[in-house]
C-alpha cells in the first residue's frame, strides 16, 4: 500500500513538472524608442504599476544608464 502511494506521488510530481511552464516574472522585455518629450519618469509612469521611483530605478539598471538624460530616437529596454 505504501509503495503504491509513493509511486502515485512520484508520477504526480513528474506530471506537474512536465505541464508547468517557466516563469518570466511580470512579462517579456520590450523595447521602446524614446520620443522627444519622454523622460524616465514619464516612461515609468506609463509602463509600470505601483511606485514610479522603482520603475525609474528598473529602467536605469536594465539599460545601464548613468544619468536620467534620454535622447530622442534612443532605444531602451523595458524590463518585464
Amino acid at each position: 500500500m505504501f509503495a503504491k502511494l509513493i509511486i502515485v506521488l512520484v508520477l504526480a510530481a513528474f506530471a506537474v513538472g512536465m505541464v508547468a511552464r517557466a516563469s518570466h516574472g511580470a512579462g517579456p522585455e520590450r523595447t521602446y524608442v524614446v520620443k522627444p518629450s519622454d523622460t524616465l519618469w514619464s516612461i515609468a509612469v506609463s509602463s509600470y504599476a505601483g511606485d514610479t521611483r522603482e520603475g525609474v530605478w528598473k529602467l536605469q539598471q536594465r539599460n545601464h544608464l548613468r544619468s536620467a538624460t534620454l535622447r530622442p530616437g534612443q532605444t531602451i529596454v523595458l524590463p518585464g
